[in-house]
């Protein structure tokens, strides 16, 4: 669900004939990973492990990382067997998993206190029916990044906070020619549920009521118009029905896009590639100025199989959700920390300054509707053609169907 690395990387692996992988006091960790290097995503696991280690001699965890482009059909493998489930799992979606009553509860893997440290919206959000079942693992939400130069040369004084004002802003910015586009629209089918719930959100939509997906209704069939009116309007880079979300975040970063919706690695990528880049970030645009903003979670994850590695794997969990543990984690993969403890921690950094705000703002995909995953592969698929001619209402029946 995240910006990740792309190759396989595969550490300690766990579930062969390993007797040990039944002992209660070793947990079987399996994770994706989130970036690559010596700082990447294995090292700082490794150095979690190494620190529960020092603290509880008495629990060894058993560590494997996957790249994101695996670690569903290895996840598919290992839970073919008990032996070879892992006992927590990090990955985006996990109420397939509480349907098929595979996990433990989060209240009797974790503490009290942590439970009561993350964030509301997204506890919510890992929870069906009134139990919480997954843990967030950190956040991504989106804010708006608007090149300042461009705007001063375009004479845009302050950011848009509705669609008029950024119509106006996208339609000044194009203006300027030299192949610089007034907004990027990510319509291509990497990830176009993402762009299309920010402007069906900020139109006061919904993809569910709680229990039903609520596909075509008037308020997101009004944002998914505002988004078919500004690609109409020629403000957007060419062939927005086609472009990926990296294509317009590498695009902004090369001062070719006025404004875009940045996620929290936009900043880091800002730094690492064009670091002269003069930009600023303000609050997502919406149909009436009103805040809101799309919120992404992955999770982790206990499987409970026979029960008998709950202790254990809640010394982990309580460990790694500690302050001092789960900032640092968070911190080092540029995402944004869902406790409140870990926000406090981490207030200085630029990430979760720009970003901890958006939190209480944050509205999701209904993941935890196992009709979602096919709504969302036709909006990845059909999304773009409302750009290329495509009626709105027509696509989202479509979606609707997919889903029914």
């Amino acid at each position: 669900m995240f910006t990740a690395a792309a190759l396989a990387t595969a550490s300690c692996g766990f579930g062969s004939n390993d007797k040990s992988d039944n002992d209660p006091h070793t947990v079987n960790l399996l994770v994706p990973s989130y970036s690559d290097g010596a700082h990447g995503t294995k090292a700082l696991w490794d150095g979690i492990i190494a620190g529960f280690h020092d603290k509880n001699p008495d629990v060894t965890v058993k560590l494997q990382v996957e790249s994101w482009t695996a670690i569903n059909d290895v996840v598919r493998t290992k839970l073919q067997s008990e032996s070879t489930t892992p006992d927590i799992l990090n990955i985006d979606a996990y109420s397939t998993f509480a349907a098929d009553k595979q996990l433990y509860p989060a209240k009797d893997v974790v503490s009290e206190s942590v439970l009561a440290d993350i964030t509301p919206g997204f506890a919510q959000n890992a929870t069906i029916d009134g139990t919480q079942w997954a843990l967030p693992l950190f956040a991504s939400t989106r804010t708006l990044f608007y090149n300042t130069e461009l705007f001063e040369r375009a004479g845009v004084a302050t950011p848009p906070k509705t669609w008029t004002d950024l119509t106006d802003a996208a339609k000044k910015i194009q203006a300027l020619g030299g192949g610089v586009a007034g907004y990027g629209l990510p319509l291509g089918s990497e990830e176009a549920q993402g762009e299309s719930s920010i402007w069906t959100f900020g139109a006061g939509g919904s993809w569910s009521d709680g229990g039903n997906l609520t596909i075509d209704t008037p308020d997101n069939l009004e944002g998914v118009r505002a988004m078919k009116s500004l690609a109409d309007a020629g403000v957007t880079q060419a062939n927005p029905g086609a472009t990926n979300r990296l294509d317009v975040i590498n695009a902004f970063i090369q001062g070719k896009i006025g404004m875009i919706e940045g996620l929290p690695p936009t900043i880091g990528q800002i730094a690492e590639k064009n670091p002269g880049l003069k930009y600023a970030t303000a609050p997502t645009p919406t149909k009436t100025g009103a805040p809101v903003t799309l919120g992404v979670a992955d999770h982790l994850m206990a499987f409970k199989k026979d029960g008998g590695k709950q202790q254990s794997v809640k010394k982990f969990l309580d460990y790694f959700y500690s302050a001092p543990v789960y900032a640092d984690f968070v911190k080092n993969e540029h995402f944004i920390p869902i406790t409140t403890s870990a926000i406090t921690t981490l207030a200085d950094d630029p990430v979760t300054k720009t970003f901890a705000s958006t939190l209480p703002n944050a509205r999701f995909y209904p993941s935890n509707n196992p009709k979602w995953a096919a709504a969302q592969g036709v909006i990845k698929q059909q999304m773009g053609t409302i750009t290329q001619g495509a009626d709105p209402a027509d696509v989202l029946q479509k979606v609707k169907q997919a889903a029914s």
